[in-house]
């Protein structure tokens, strides 16, 4: 839809998770009748509420950046405004070096502002090594460099294997030394061709934080789960008169004309004057491949991960816990689980279904990793069970457990990332009446996905504006604290 077009032309949203019915959502409220269609039986993609032993949980993301404003606002729109809930405690812990240690404050992503904020995680050879930063010769960046390579270059690997691989692996299921800091962490990149020295970089982000005095909750949940969002989106969307079709797998994409297109899903042929596809970057490649094979090439280039939840019931009595709302786990320690979730804990409204239940989660599965996932759900819950009576003493036997899986459900951010959406982009504005958005673009956290989905929008309607500024600005997404 072009500016000059009415309210009343027909947009076909392909995809109902989150950004798709995000988009949705926006293009109701300009007025544009609305079509959405989705493979699954259900609505919502990674975001999945459910429940266990009684008590509502998610088994997928379970919490937003709430310093970002796309998120939160949806929640405000769609009715959820009265059950949005900050965690309960936003303290937790590094399990390494064999025992529990208190997150350290004061970092950007794992990377500290003085070598000091890392003491008691690091060893002290490691605590050196950093302070050899101010000394060192400006480390080059270039057009992008991958966030583990650059901070060991300037802080040591210690730094990186023991605090932002598992801070970057909660958020991508990544590889710190594959993943884009110009895509991952904007703010440390933007540091780095800015100083010399890593540790005054960080201090200037973290100097301008205090100057902007944000205050309020860093993330956010929802009272019952954030899988209640796209639901209440969802929800949204049909009182606005908007049509979701579930179980409606679209097979074929084609342009009618330079404006309009048609859209095929089984016996099912919508005309559309404008089509967001907002689906994982494989199905939106084989979407693409007719009428843009160079944007289709682009997207069967991008690689994802595995992952898997495992959701654990105890009764009260039985599962003593340590404080906080739960653990991260690097990798280098040769653990299986990569972080664990105190549930219960983290937030209120959980507690409160059932104070005689106590939940945790676990979750396994990175980049490059097949074997642990190849294991049956039992097998899963044996590891996680194992490892959760390593690092916190809890040997109680689960009233109940649940295993997500999520096969390849986190896209990965490697270096140039940012180059190949930009040609993405650029081959998909050369079809008018067409747009792209999700998690395989300007970043992978809930808010990420919503503001994808509204620039969008406004560039079916002309306006480049927020396209460029995702850009030029990814959506950094940070880690809740234990256990995504």
């Amino acid at each position: 839809m072009s500016a000059a077009r009415t309210g009343t032309d027909h947009a076909v949203v392909i995809g109902a998770g989150i950004a798709g019915l995000a988009a949705a959502h926006r293009l109701l409220q300009q007025g544009a009748r609305v079509t959405v269609l989705e493979a699954a039986e259900r609505v919502g993609g990674k975001l999945l509420p459910g429940e266990i032993a009684g008590v509502r949980v998610d088994l997928g993301a379970e919490s937003m950046l709430a310093r970002r404003p796309e998120a939160v606002a949806l929640a405000r729109e769609t009715g959820l405004a009265d059950h949005l809930q900050p965690p309960a405690t936003a303290s937790a812990a590094i399990w390494t070096r064999g025992a529990l240690r208190p997150m350290p404050k004061g970092h950007v992503m794992g990377v500290p502002g003085t070598a000091s904020a890392l003491s008691g995680v690091l060893s002290e050879e490691g605590l050196a090594r950093i302070e050899r930063d101010a000394g060192l010769p400006r480390t080059e960046v270039g057009d992008d460099v991958a966030v583990g390579e650059y901070v060991a270059a300037r802080l040591g690997r210690e730094v990186v294997d023991r605090l932002v691989e598992p801070l970057l692996g909660g958020v991508y299921a990544g590889d710190a030394y594959r993943i884009s800091m110009r895509s991952a962490v904007p703010q440390l990149f933007r540091a780095a061709q800015t100083h010399d020295s890593l540790l005054e970089g960080v201090r200037e982000i973290q100097a301008a934080a205090a100057a902007a005095q944000q205050t309020g909750p860093v993330f956010m949940g929802v009272e019952g789960g954030v899988g209640r969002l796209p639901l209440a989106v969802a929800e949204s969307v049909r009182a606005r008169g908007g049509e979701i079709l579930t179980g409606a797998p679209v097979t074929e994409l084609r342009r009618q004309d330079r404006t309009s297109w048609r859209v095929t899903a089984g016996d099912r042929v919508l005309d559309a004057d404008a089509v967001v596809v907002a689906v994982p970057a494989p199905a939106a490649a084989g979407l693409l491949r007719a009428e843009s094979p160079e944007a289709a090439a682009e997207l069967r280039a991008v690689e994802y991960a595995s992952m898997a939840l495992i959701t654990l019931a105890y009764r009260r009595a039985d599962a003593a816990l340590p404080e906080g709302s739960g653990f991260l786990v690097p990798p280098v320690d040769g653990r299986t689980i990569k972080a664990s979730t105190f549930a219960s804990r983290k937030w209120g409204w959980i507690a409160e279904e059932d104070p005689d239940v106590v939940v945790v989660r676990t979750s396994v599965g990175r980049y490059g990793e097949t074997e642990i996932l190849q294991r049956e759900d039992d097998g899963l819950v044996e590891v996680s069970r194992h490892d959760l009576r390593e690092a916190t003493g809890l040997d109680a036997v689960p009233l109940e457990t649940r295993v997500t899986r999520w096969t390849d459900g986190l896209p990965q951010y490697p270096v140039g990332h940012h180059a190949r959406v930009a040609r993405i982009r650029e081959h998909v504005g050369k079809l008018p009446g067409l747009a792209v958005c999700g998690a395989v673009y300007d970043g992978v956290g809930i808010p990420a996905c919503v503001a994808s989905a509204y620039a969008a929008v406004d560039q079916l309607r002309g306006d480049l504006r927020a396209v460029r500024d995702l850009t030029a600005a990814p959506v950094q997404s940070l880690h809740g604290g234990a256990g995504e």
